[in-house]
C-alpha cells in the first residue's frame, strides 16, 4: 500500500491510497461470494453461478460497492496509522481509480487534531483565593444536615409557603382549548424549585388544601413546543395536600441521632475539620484548574467544531444521568422549563470548547515534556481503584482489561502528571 499525506488547511488535509490490484481482486472475490449467493440465473441452482458468467451476465462493476465495503473499513486505518495522521471525523472519500486488474486508488478528505503552539507553561502565577473555614461555612453545613434529618408533614392548618410541596392537579388551556402535556393529577411540586413555567410557582402561595385557582402565565417565546411559544396559558388548579419539612433541634440529641457524638459540641468540631479537609482539597483543586487555565490561554490552537460538538454530546449524556437519578428524563425537563434540546446544547458549549482546549494542550505539554506512565504507576492506580470499590485487585484487573479501561488509566495518569508538572514548576510552589 502506498500512502500520501497533503495538508491543504489547518485541520485539514487530503490522504492519498493506492492499494495494489492483488488486494483489490481478494475483495472482489469476496463481494462475488456474498452477491452470488443471492443470485437467480436459469440453469445454474442458486449461489452457483460461476465467476465468468456472472461478471459477462452482469458486469464486474457490479460488485465494486460491496467490493469498497469491504475494502475501504480495512485499508483506511491502516493508511491512517502509515501516514501518522490523527482523524478526528468521519473521512470523505473519493475514488479516483476502480477497476479490476488495476492498483485501486482512493483520496480521503480528513479532519485531523489540531497542532498546538505552546506558549508560557513553567513559572505561571496562581491567584490568591481565601479557602479558609468560616463560622457562615460550618452553621450552612449544619443547617443542611438539619435538613436531611427533616420529615416531610402534611399541614392541617395553613397556606402554601416558599419550599412546601404541594399535591395538586392541573390542566392547561391555550385560547380555551385544552393542550397536550398540560394535565397532571396529584403532581407534586415543590414550591420555589422552578419546575414549572416562570410565574407559576408562585401564583399558588397563599393557597390552601381544597382551593382552586385559574393561573395564567406566558410560555417563554423559546419555548420547545411551536404551538405555545409566546403564548398566554391558563391554568386551572385544584391543591390537594401541602407538605411541608419539620426540622430536628440543633441539640446533643440531634448529635447523637446522625452519628456517633455525645454533645453538639463534638458533632459541631468534626463538622469544622471536615470541612477543614474539604476546602483543602477545594484549594488544591483550584490551583491545578488556574494552572491548567492559564497554560491553554498562553497555547495558540485552532479546534474544530465537531471535537467541540463530541464534547458537547459527553456532557448532554452525563446531564440526562443526573436528570434520571432525580427521576426525571430529559423530555420532561424540557417540558417542564420551556426550553430546547439546542438551547441545552449551546448552554454546554462555551465549557464544551474551553474542556477541549485545555485537553489539547496538556497532551501538548505532556508530549513535549516526555511525561511517561510505568506499569507502576498503573499497578498502584489499580490498588487504589481496588480499595475504593472494596473489590480484589485481580478482579479489578480482569474486568479493567475485559473493558479496554487500560489505555484510559494510563491517559489519566499521563494528565494527571503533566498537572503535577506545572504546579511543581509554578510560581507559588513550596
Amino acid at each position: 500500500m502506498n500512502v500520501s499525506w497533503e495538508k491543504t488547511e489547518t485541520n485539514r488535509g487530503v490522504l492519498t491510497v493506492e492499494v495494489d490490484e492483488k488486494q483489490l481482486g481478494g475483495a472482489l472475490d469476496r463481494a462475488f461470494k456474498k452477491v452470488s449467493k443471492n443470485v437467480n440465473v436459469p440453469g445454474f441452482r442458486k449461489g452457483k453461478i460461476p465467476r465468468p458468467i456472472f461478471e459477462k451476465r452482469f458486469g464486474v462493476e457490479s460488485l465494486y460497492q460491496d467490493a469498497l465495503d469491504i475494502l475501504l473499513p480495512e485499508v483506511y486505518p491502516e493508511a491512517v496509522e502509515k501516514a501518522d495522521i490523527d482523524p478526528v471525523d468521519q473521512p470523505e472519500i473519493d475514488i479516483d481509480q476502480l477497476e479490476k486488474g488495476k492498483p485501486f486508488i482512493f483520496k480521503a478528505k480528513v479532519m485531523v487534531k489540531p497542532e498546538v503552539k505552546l506558549g508560557e507553561y513553567k513559572g505561571l502565577e496562581i491567584e490568591e483565593k481565601d479557602f479558609l473555614v468560616t463560622q457562615e461555612d460550618i452553621d450552612a453545613e449544619l443547617k443542611q444536615m438539619q435538613e436531611r434529618q427533616g420529615q416531610l408533614v402534611a399541614v392541617e392548618e395553613g397556606t402554601i409557603e416558599e419550599g412546601d410541596r404541594a399535591i395538586l392537579d392541573f390542566e392547561g388551556f391555550v385560547d380555551g382549548e385544552a393542550f397536550e402535556g398540560g394535565k397532571g393529577e396529584q403532581y407534586t411540586l415543590e414550591i420555589g424549585s422552578g419546575q414549572f413555567i416562570p410565574g407559576f410557582e408562585e401564583q399558588l402561595v397563599g393557597l390552601a388544601p381544597g382551593e382552586e385557582k385559574d393561573v395564567t402565565v406566558t410560555f417563554p417565546e423559546e419555548y420547545h413546543a411551536e404551538d405555545l411559544k409566546g403564548k398566554e396559558a391558563v391554568f386551572k388548579v385544584k391543591i390537594h395536600e401541602i407538605k411541608r419539612t419539620e426540622l430536628p433541634e440543633l441539640d446533643d440529641e440531634f448529635a447523637q441521632d446522625v452519628g456517633e457524638f455525645e454533645t453538639f459540641e463534638e458533632l459541631k468540631s468534626d463538622v469544622e475539620n471536615k470541612l477543614k479537609e474539604q476546602k483543602k482539597n477545594e484549594e488544591e483543586s483550584y490551583k491545578r484548574n488556574q494552572l491548567v487555565e492559564k497554560a491553554a490561554e498562553n497555547a495558540e490552537v485552532e479546534i474544530p467544531e465537531v471535537m467541540i460538538d463530541r464534547e458537547i454530546d459527553q456532557m448532554v449524556s452525563h446531564f440526562e444521568q443526573q436528570l434520571s437519578m432525580q427521576g426525571v428524563n430529559l423530555e420532561q425537563y424540557i417540558q417542564f422549563t420551556g426550553q430546547t434540546k439546542e438551547d441545552i446544547r449551546a448552554q454546554f458549549k462555551e465549557d464544551a470548547g474551553k474542556k477541549t482546549r485545555n485537553d489539547l494542550v496538556l497532551e501538548a505539554i505532556s508530549e513535549a515534556e516526555n511525561v511517561e506512565v510505568t506499569e507502576e504507576d498503573i499497578e498502584e492506580e489499580l490498588k487504589k481503584l481496588a480499595e475504593q470499590m472494596s473489590r480484589e485487585l485481580d478482579e479489578i484487573k480482569r474486568l479493567v482489561d475485559m473493558q479496554g479501561g487500560r489505555a484510559q488509566i494510563e491517559g489519566d495518569l499521563k494528565i494527571r502528571k503533566t498537572v503535577d508538572l506545572l504546579v511543581s514548576n509554578s510560581k507559588n510552589a513550596a
